[in-house]
């Protein structure tokens, strides 16, 4: 397993947001994780990455321990994170926010055709390199937050909430975005508020509900399971 997260337990301030959360992910194997708002979603991404750390519980990534350890050291593990409203540098040009993807890679020569692979994959960025990232419309920065994440090369991609504000067509062009990332190898642990698109892209998914993960499976089985329908799926 790429990652495997073992009885998580995370508290802001007194409150308990995860209460045991377990789940795994392989290499090349995009999951799912599906709830409400305020259910830990978000906040089992940042303990993923770092950014939150964990009250108690195992994270482990590549056969190494990474609970407790610091967001940058995750980042070099080969851990990416896409941020909930994508949080590009918007003073920043594009091709500045792509350089400061690869900032803790140490094969700098690299660097420069990992951005040409970006902008052979996202061709808009190519076309706005030099413009402003906060003047980019939220399709293009979502764009540039998922390039800017890759350019670490990570082994293994945490999105959340991709499709969020973005219109139906530009959707479907990030959807196609992470399929492709997928099929290069590249694990993905999806955060969506639209579910039936995390299941139509997933291998797998976990539903967490309240800080506990109450039901898993294969994606085309939760996709038919009569609670998830009438909870997620608004059928």
């Amino acid at each position: 397993m790429l990652l495997q997260v073992k009885d998580l337990r995370v508290h802001y301030s007194k409150a308990e947001i995860l209460k045991g959360v377990s789940l795994s992910v392989g290499r090349g194997e995009t999951v799912a994780l599906i709830g409400a708002n305020g259910a830990g979603k978000t906040t089992t991404l940042r303990t993923i990455s770092g950014l939150k750390e964990p009250t108690s519980g195992e994270m482990i990534c590549n056969d190494t321990r990474i609970d407790g350890m610091a967001a940058y050291d995750i980042t070099k593990l080969g851990i990416g994170h896409v941020p909930e409203g994508r949080e590009v540098f918007a003073p920043m040009t594009v091709l500045d926010n792509l350089k400061m993807g690869a900032y803790l890679r140490k094969d700098r020569h690299d660097v420069g055709g990992d951005i040409e692979r970006m902008y052979d994959y996202f061709p808009v960025l190519k076309a706005r390199r030099g413009q402003l990232a906060g003047s980019l419309s939220g399709g293009e920065q979502q764009m540039l937050a998922v390039a800017r994440a890759l350019m670490a090369r990570p082994q293994l991609l945490l999105m959340d909430e991709p499709s969020m504000g973005l219109a139906p067509m530009m959707i479907e062009v990030i959807a196609e975005k992470i399929r492709g990332i997928s099929r290069t190898g590249v694990g993905i642990i999806l955060v969506e508020q639209n579910a039936r698109l995390a299941l139509e892209l997933a291998t797998r998914a976990y539903v967490l509900e309240l800080g506990r993960i109450t039901i898993s499976g294969a994606a085309h089985e939760l996709a038919a399971d009569e609670h998830m329908q009438k909870a997620y799926l608004g059928e």
